[in-house]
């Protein structure tokens, strides 16, 4: 299974690096169906293993120029501080039995796997439908936008507080229709964020958690090498044309897990 495990992991790197975001909406279920570790510790590894592999995946954003450090903050700073609320104060909260209905029992960790599974689905909506080209000419660039992606951004941080993704399917739309970013500074910015957010909700909740160094290091690595190829085929091969298919398997995935934490 572990085999299994490293394969999905270079995955997650490959998508990261082709189509700019969605893979590290896997990380948590791979972590918690091949690897065994419980719901809420995976969002912890997540957010490391997804940090890690942004930082990765922007370097090369960097070197071409293809990153708005003010559009980052625009939309990080908002999104960090609700991801530091929700890690802090919203997440210890959650009791560990939520409640019980005949032999169902909704535990925390049935929980958050089943807000995991609902933001699959709509990541997956995100990368099935076509892409709607949007002409700046039509957009002002007003206050509104701007505080409309700052609330966004607290949307984003308190998801990948809860669940440890990354919200890249969220991010990339807002910067483009709201904030007029070309789609490959949109791409780079989301990957600075999502490094960010990830990497310092991470730090900020360590301490709570017994890790796996061993593990989590070796599946950060293949994921990295993942973003090494996924950002070689790009050049091969137009990300768009595969962005569907990965959202049909994210989304089977997604339903797969409603079914088992609910049904099975």
């Amino acid at each position: 299974m572990e085999i299994l495990g490293y394969l999905a992991a270079v995955l997650i790197g490959v998508s990261l690096g082709l189509i700019g975001g969605g893979g590290s909406i896997l990380t948590v279920p791979v972590l918690v169906y091949i690897f065994g570790i419980d719901a809420l510790l995976a969002t912890e590894y997540s957010l490391f293993i997804v940090g890690i592999s942004s930082v990765a995946g922007s370097l090369s954003y960097f070197k071409n120029g293809w990153v708005d450090l003010k559009t980052a903050f625009i939309f990080g700073t908002p999104s960090l501080i609700s991801l530091f609320l929700t890690r802090t104060y919203i997440l210890p909260l959650i009791p560990d039995e939520i409640f019980r209905a005949g032999h169902f029992l909704l535990t925390k960790d049935i929980f958050l796997l089943l807000i995991f599974a609902v933001l699959m689905i709509l990541a997956s909506y995100k990368m099935i439908r076509k892409n709607v080209e949007v002409n700046p000419v039509l957009i002002q660039s007003n206050k509104n936008n701007s505080l409309l992606a700052a609330g966004e951004g607290s949307i984003v941080g308190i998801l990948t507080g809860l669940v440890g993704a990354g919200g890249g399917f969220m991010i990339i739309p807002a910067l483009v229709n709201l904030l007029k970013t070309p789609m490959k500074v949109a791409i780079g910015t989301s990957l600075v964020i999502i490094s960010f957010n990830s990497l310092i909700g991470f730090f900020s909740s360590i301490g709570s958690v017994k890790l796996q160094w061993d593990l989590l290091i070796t599946i950060s690595a293949i994921a990295i090498l993942g973003i090494i190829i996924g950002t070689w085929l790009s050049k091969k091969i137009d990300g768009k044309k595969l962005k569907p298919a990965f959202g049909w398997f994210i989304l089977i995935m997604g339903i797969y897990m409603i079914i088992k934490e609910i049904f099975l």
